[in-house]
């Protein structure tokens, strides 16, 4: 299943849409990530709050490639797409195990293939690195075996990465 999240206009959905399972808009209407964990004790991979990221978790627990199209904002995701980030860490477990010779939390739907980060914006050369490394670490933490990360000089670009 790919599952595209994004944080551009509403014109871009349609289009999007076509090239996806499941579409997952970073619209900013939505309660940022209360910290309670109770995704991950209390209701696994499902938060409690009632609102479009309720179920956000299993979307992203079920995607065998996630793409993730992105603002820059000072090398790093848009507060839109952070904050989806931070409601879907029930896409693992409190308890932890060993990946790569380093400690992560247990994947509670296993392996994902690729984790694809998309950045349009002005963004500089050592952004670029930092969002390199970023979409890198983000895939080992939740599960994607393989990531990149692609730079756009201007949106009529997208068509072609996605």
């Amino acid at each position: 299943m790919k599952v595209i999240m994004h944080d551009l206009d509403d014109q871009y959905n349609e289009s999007i849409m076509v090239k996806c399972d499941e579409l997952i808009h970073a619209t900013g209407k939505y309660a940022p990530c209360q910290g309670c964990f109770g995704c991950w004790t209390k209701h696994p991979a499902e938060c409690f709050m009632k609102d479009s990221l309720h179920k956000v978790c299993r979307i992203i627990g079920k995607a065998d490639e996630l793409v993730i199209i992105t603002e820059n904002v000072y090398g790093t995701y848009s507060p839109q797409i952070k904050n989806i980030l931070d409601r879907g860490i029930g896409i693992s477990t409190p308890f932890s195990t060993y990946r790569g010779k380093q400690m992560h939390h247990t994947l509670r739907y296993g392996k994902h293939k690729l984790l694809r980060v998309i950045v349009y914006g002005d963004i500089t050369d050592r952004e670029k690195e930092t969002f390199t490394y970023l979409a890198k670490r983000n895939a080992i933490n939740n599960g994607f075996i393989n990531s990149e990360a692609l730079f756009l000089n201007d949106l009529s670009e997208l068509e072609e990465v996605i």
